[in-house]
């Protein structure tokens, strides 16, 4: 039973993805930048085809103003060179005008070949300071309008920031049918009212299962206000060796030449950094034991370096795949993994863990994938 209805009940397989460290993320040793892992198209496309080689099913593309890479530039270097895994790319709402939002998610989705899935995000921009309820009501924006250019044959939108009327949709039209999965993180009850209403998974970061459990709950009330069930998801690092004295031995080693201040430099200058979710991962690690461990396998030593996702969970092969299958229990059908370095992790956690889990692409799952090029104006329909 999971703790909460959920979209996906009887699906026996999840949604296993990885990450691509657009946005200068990727270490030997946490807070030690290292000029060969910088965020390049090279070393970040690399991430890619490693992550696609390796059977992953989809691959998170962050966003954020941190010295990388623009996030959709990315993912359309990425379409011709994959051919299976899904690409998970963030989008800041409001950084470009709705209605050409949807026309570059369009053009994304019809590239490859409806392979394409959204992660909302609602933080501010660079040199804004904007209040919650107006960021959270401009993503509300952004994702109806979206959604009326993915489904209807006009956009007729009157809400507090954008006003559209009589605006054609053929050039907003996906590949996919009703657009691209909307995936969604955020603990305001803005965020909540957003996610419930209009997204599809609703992503968490690591905390112990009974908070993890407790956000479910919370999430699913509002969801059920407006008649609805969504699937979830967890985004979580990975450190994974044949043994657990490996696993644990490594985790010292990548926080070893870390400095506490250069760590804390590191995550004020993400855009997230004063989110209520970056506030709870604080917390996991005031509260873990001396070695940094919150749960038997759940160390929150990476949070020290980055804002955002803060804690691994680290064990022998065996172990991560019961953790894993814990979460899979609750609910969760989508996983968003990395590690450090994000190419070594995510070979030791296809060699040890990934043959062992069924996986899926939930696009499919949800039936948003044609079989052939669809009848839209950038398919196969009637040019105009």
């Amino acid at each position: 039973m999971t703790v909460v209805p959920i979209t996906s009940p009887d699906l026996d397989a999840a949604e296993v993805s990885w990450f691509s460290a657009l946005c200068s993320d990727d270490y030997e040793f946490l807070g030690v930048p290292n000029g060969n892992l910088r965020s390049s198209w090279d070393h970040c496309s690399n991430i890619v085809k490693e992550a696609e080689a390796q059977g992953f099913r989809n691959i998170l593309c962050p966003s954020s103003y941190q010295v990388g890479q623009d996030t959709l530039s990315f993912v359309a270097g990425c379409a011709p060179i994959t051919d299976k895994i899904n690409m998970l790319a963030a989008v800041r709402c409001g950084e470009m005008q709705p209605i050409m939002l949807a026309r570059t998610i369009a053009t994304l989705d019809h590239m490859m070949k409806g392979r394409l899935t959204v992660n909302i995000i609602s933080s501010d921009f660079p040199g804004e300071k904007a209040d919650s309820a107006f960021r959270y009501q401009r993503s509300r924006e952004v994702v109806e309008i979206l959604k009326q250019s993915w489904t209807q044959d006009e956009i007729n939108y009157s809400g507090e920031v954008y006003d559209f009327q009589g605006v054609t949709t053929d050039p907003a039209r996906p590949y996919q049918t009703g657009g691209p999965l909307l995936y969604f993180g955020g603990y305001s009850p803005s965020a909540l009212d957003l996610c419930g209403q209009h997204c599809d998974v609703y992503l968490m970061w690591p905390e112990p299962k009974d908070q993890l459990a407790e956000r479910m709950k919370a999430v699913h009330k509002v969801a059920e206000d407006y008649d609805r069930a969504l699937d979830y998801g967890l985004r979580v690092h990975m450190i994974v060796r044949e043994t657990e004295a490996e696993a644990r031995e490594y985790a010292e080693y990548i926080v070893s030449k870390l400095d506490d201040e250069q760590g804390k430099s590191i995550r004020d200058r993400a855009l997230d950094s004063t989110s209520l979710g970056v506030s709870h991962q604080a917390t996991n690690r005031d509260l873990a034991d001396m070695e940094g461990f919150i749960e038997p396998h759940l160390w929150t030593g990476v949070g020290r370096a980055r804002s955002g996702c803060g804690a691994a969970l680290v064990g022998s092969a065996d172990q991560v795949l019961s953790e894993i299958e814990n979460y899979q229990k609750m609910g969760i059908r989508a996983f968003i993994f990395s590690g450090y370095p994000h190419i070594d992790e995510c070979k030791h956690f296809g060699n040890l863990v990934l043959p062992h889990l069924k996986t899926c692409s939930l696009p499919h799952v949800y039936g948003r994938v044609p079989d052939s090029t669809p009848l839209t104006p950038l398919g196969a329909g009637e040019r105009r």
